[in-house]
């Protein structure tokens, strides 16, 4: 008997690692954590309702294929110690993940591992390329830190040395039905999470899969000038599906791979891939704060921007759709962040810590890339002076302001022209506080030196 735990791989076909346990030829017991240190705090999150929902569909697919997948809850260590030592379990596998707290998580299962003498396979199975073998195909002795070389050569990877989706299903596996009472009980789910993931079974979304037709079949093709139009139109919809692993960055590529307007979108998946190469080969990728003084900024208008209070049209309508159902397009994910970071002075750490809440397809590595490149920090970052006008932006993506009258009906009233411009009692200038952001950002950056 293995051990196998779902992670960010909310799936039931194509993940690596039914790929190795088809070749053994022996039962495994499947399982979901739910994990306090992950969970606490977030059962009413879009981003926790957008894993409970994704998690229901999952066990959903194991019965419909007559599989079982166990749930439990408490600290992953202790729920294994205790599955191996009540369980006749060869081994334990499990997707690798890169983040400071995940990996700190392994360590912990490997001692575990290690004390009942049962081997850990962790594969990796987040990126679309290997990350492993791209970089000793890239033959380079420092790791990549800009994305346009990356991109380059990461293009002539996929080209050359690609491994496609595998076809093993959940069907094709042999699961454990039960296991033992002590540790059923032990580590049950609580009350609230067990009512909390009914009510998103019965919220269920959209399937995966045919939110990759119809992207396929209506969007691609337009992706490249609408992805920057607000509101949903030009997005694709796939990113939370994409960061829970509910659809593998492979299966998306190969749909996608040769169709009118697949560049512009590969490019994104490539970009993905940039970032979790950062979390694995960068060391400082989740700490770069550290390397700078941010001692003058400071989280005075942190609240207001986050309530989408600040006067500005734009961003208050952005915070106001983030807020109420988890969504945000891109780019208005960079306005937002970089008015947060740059006009308003705050560290971005506190912006990175609400998006983590609030965001439907939070994943950590993406979500820290985006706010290290919107605040001018980290690896290939926007310049410090490159700093949008949220005013700009509104007019240039949304002319007649549609966006803003949906999230701020109270400015329908509005010309087209009027509507995209401040309110009197913004809590900020705009030009005043680009120019104070550029003398600020260049001091903690070092270039008054």
């Amino acid at each position: 008997m293995y051990l196998f735990i779902h992670r960010k791989d909310l799936r039931s076909r194509d993940l690596r690692a039914f790929e190795a346990l088809k070749k053994r030829r022996m039962p495994g017991l499947h399982l979901v954590i739910l994990d306090p240190a992950l969970l606490q705090g977030r059962l009413t999150s879009h981003s926790g309702q957008a894993f409970l929902r994704q998690l229901a569909q999952l066990r959903n697919h194991y019965s419909e294929a007559g599989k079982t997948l166990h749930l439990l809850y408490g600290p992953p260590s202790d729920i294994v110690d205790h599955l191996l030592s009540r369980h006749p379990i060869a081994g334990i596998v499990v997707h690798a993940d890169y983040t400071p707290y995940a990996q700190r998580r392994d360590e912990s299962l490997l001692y575990t591992a290690d004390r009942h003498g049962r081997p850990l396979v962790r594969i990796d199975d987040l990126s679309l390329a290997s990350l492993k073998e791209f970089h000793a195909f890239s033959e380079r002795s420092e790791p990549y830190k800009v994305f346009t070389p990356f991109y380059r050569k990461w293009s002539s990877y996929m080209e050359h040395y690609y491994s496609p989706s595998g076809d093993v299903s959940i069907r094709e596996l042999e699961t454990v039905r039960s296991i033992d009472e002590a540790t059923a009980s032990r580590f049950a789910l609580p009350p609230d999470m067990t009512a909390a993931l009914e009510a998103a079974d019965g919220q269920a979304g959209l399937d995966p899969s045919s939110v990759l037709k119809r992207f396929t079949a209506s969007g691609l093709s337009q992706y490249n000038e609408r992805r920057d139009a607000f509101g949903k139109a030009g997005t694709s919809g796939l990113s939370r599906y994409l960061n829970l692993g509910a659809l593998s960055a492979r299966t998306v590529y190969e749909a996608v791979l040769g169709k009118p307007g697949s560049e512009s979108w590969i490019r994104q998946l490539a970009w993905r891939d940039f970032y979790l190469y950062q979390a694995v080969y960068n060391a400082d990728f989740f700490s770069y704060e550290k390397r700078y003084d941010l001692s003058p900024l400071t989280g005075r208008y942190f609240e207001a921007w986050s309530r989408g209070e600040t006067g500005v049209p734009i961003i208050d309508a952005a915070m106001a759709q983030l807020n109420q159902t988890g969504e945000l397009p891109n780019r208005l994910r960079m306005v937002a962040a970089m008015f947060l970071t740059k006009n308003l002075l705050c560290p971005f750490t506190l912006g990175e810590a609400y998006f983590r809440k609030q965001l439907a397809d939070y994943d950590n590595t993406l979500n820290r890339g985006g706010w290290l490149w919107s605040s001018s920090l980290g690896y290939d970052a926007a310049p410090y002076f490159r700093i949008m006008n949220p005013t700009t932006q509104s007019a240039a993506h949304d002319p007649t302001g549609a966006y803003i009258r949906t999230w701020l009906p109270r400015f329908a009233h509005l010309s087209d022209r009027e509507i995209h411009h401040p309110a009197s009692h913004a809590i900020v200038d705009l030009k005043a506080s680009r120019a104070r952001a550029i003398e600020v950002y260049k001091g903690i950056l070092g270039y008054n030196k």
